[in-house]
């Protein structure tokens, strides 16, 4: 949501919210019946319906951005075998990764289902965007390399088919997460080798932007960029936030 970050921590009822300009520690969102045993772990945040978006065990939960307002919003069928992995928003679109090799593409309004893309079965995907010529960037773990290859890790561009157009292999061990402005220009936190890497929209390596020295040897596990400021969140594994400014680099 504009000028909010909103973060979720394991096995806690309450969302955390911080000034995205200033990092200044706003009220949090206690949600009053949220089941803490389903264990969230992603959240996303759409400012076309002020809606807040939490990935836990096998269901994606909908939040006002008052905390008011809570329902279980995934899946729609008790018979789906939905298991969310991570979220994020790209206007009024939700995009779901499955542990099941799936992309799942859905109305951030009604929560109607747009696309459903089947990932090649060698990709098991750990997080997924839209790009801004709406194809998806994900990064995943490739089951196809063996395990003599360092890189079994990749950021790959995905069609509306699944059909894959172009892939990053270098430097990376673990691509927890991925952030993409508008020009294209794609983040990716790696969380193995502790660094954030900037590609550009042909996903060839531009740099390495912020690198282990600078994470302080934490684990980056999570991203949000502000494009106005030029700020990139990095959430870690094991807990905090830091702030850089990257509109420069």
């Amino acid at each position: 949501m504009r000028d909010v970050v909103y973060v979720v921590t394991n096995r806690s009822s309450a969302i955390l919210r911080y000034n995205a300009m200033t990092q200044q520690r706003l009220a949090d969102l206690v949600i009053t019946g949220f089941p803490i045993s389903l264990s969230p772990h992603d959240i996303a945040a759409c400012e076309l319906t002020s809606q807040l978006y939490v990935a836990a065990f096998r269901c994606v939960w909908r939040v006002s951005s008052d905390g008011v307002d809570i329902q279980c919003w995934l899946p729609k069928s008790p018979s789906d075998t939905f298991c969310p992995r991570t979220l994020s928003v790209t206007s009024s679109r939700l995009l779901v990764t499955s542990i099941d090799s799936q992309l799942r593409q859905f109305d951030t309004a009604g929560g109607d289902e747009l696309r459903r893309v089947d990932l090649p079965d060698y990709m098991s995907p750990l997080h997924a965007v839209e790009s801004p010529t709406a194809t998806f960037i994900v990064g995943h773990y490739n089951t196809q390399l063996n395990q003599s290859q360092l890189e079994q890790w990749q950021v790959s561009e995905v069609s509306t088919e699944g059909q894959v157009l172009r892939q990053f292999s270098g430097s990376l061990r673990c691509p927890a997460d991925i952030v993409v402005d508008r020009q294209g220009n794609i983040f990716v936190a790696d969380c193995g080798y502790r660094h954030i890497l900037l590609l550009d929209a042909q996903l060839a390596l531009r740099r390495v932007i912020i690198d282990a020295r600078q994470l302080n040897g934490r684990w980056p596990s999570r991203l949000c960029y502000t494009e106005q400021s030029g700020q990139l969140l990095v959430g870690f594994e094991k807990g905090g936030v830091a702030v850089f400014d990257v509109l420069r680099r």
